[in-house]
């Protein structure tokens, strides 16, 4: 049977908003039995924009990565909750308006976050794929009809040909230790899960500092080379899909005009700086001037 399932473009997500106030006109004074219960003009909205800001100036990165209810095959809000909240034939899972009022305590139950409380109606609420508009023959929930970068995309398919669609297209989920098996996908996901060093090369040629073009950048770790790259025209590089905490690394450029290298412990994202180039007895005069120092030609960031 085909479920529905919702794509998320995390590069496109320009924190907008359009998809948080398309859901609060959607629901907010609206109410729809057996769906969900009128939204509060006042409280925390089911559709989030969580915000990731990597490096620093000049290369800084901001990722934005919109998060609601899953919609969890094997969702813990349902094995808690009990006849409160169900789960649907096509995978949308709804919170019983009635049957969850008063009940505070489901709002916990969510690993993810994403069921808010309403305090007007006293009853825990989330984001229900728009299923009333859905099953007026929709092809779309608000937020993908409001989205004017498409971030989101909804599709509706059998579980195998959404496996299929997933591994094929490199789609991810959030937090898939929980085993939640969620129905809201990720494209982009490494964006927000790892982490980039970047840095910036200059050589002084005819007694002027420029930017070198075309220099030969080796990333490193514990003597093994992981990735070549080479500066662009401004001089900058950049190393991405780097783990997180990803302990000691190292840089180093060659070009014709010189070499540098800089060591780094990747905690988050990090900008080098500047790495200027020496010619080769530079360097060796400047490493004997730096002898004792744990890094010559470097500082560790």
């Amino acid at each position: 049977m085909s479920k529905w399932n919702l794509i998320i473009n995390v590069g496109r997500c320009e924190n907008c908003y359009n998809c948080v106030i398309a859901n609060r006109d959607e629901h907010v004074g609206n109410d729809f039995p057996g769906y969900a219960a009128p939204a509060a003009a006042v409280g925390d909205s089911p559709i989030r924009i969580l915000r990731r800001v990597q490096g620093t100036a000049p290369m800084v990165e901001t990722t934005y990565l919109p998060t609601m209810c899953n919609h969890c095959d094997d969702a813990p809000c349902i094995r808690y909750a009990g006849d409160a909240i169900r789960k649907r034939d096509d995978g949308i899972v709804i919170i019983d308006p009635v049957k969850s009022r008063g009940r505070r305590d489901i709002v916990d139950s969510c690993p993810y976050g994403a069921i808010v409380w309403n305090e007007e109606q006293q009853v825990p609420q989330t984001w229900i794929f728009d299923a009333h508009l859905l099953d007026q023959g929709w092809r779309q929930p608000r937020c993908q009809q409001a989205c004017p970068t498409d971030v989101f995309e909804a599709v509706k398919l059998d579980d195998a040909a959404m496996k299929q669609m997933a591994a094929r297209e490199g789609l991810k989920v959030l937090e898939p230790d929980l085993a939640t098996r969620p129905r809201v996908w990720y494209r982009g996901l490494e964006r927000w899960e790892t982490c980039f060093v970047g840095g910036s090369v200059s050589a002084k040629i005819a007694g002027v500092m420029e930017c070198v073009q075309g220099a030969k950048v080796t990333l490193s770790q514990g003597g093994e080379l992981l990735a070549t790259t080479a500066s662009d025209g401004f001089g900058d590089f950049r190393f991405d899909n780097l783990p997180r905490d990803g302990g000691a690394y190292r840089v180093e450029v060659s070009h014709a005009h010189g070499i540098a290298w800089r060591d780094c412990i990747l905690g988050e994202s990090v900008y080098l700086g500047e790495l200027r180039l020496l010619r080769t007895e530079e360097t060796v005069e400047a490493g004997a001037e730096a002898e004792g120092r744990e890094t010559p030609l470097s500082e560790t960031v």
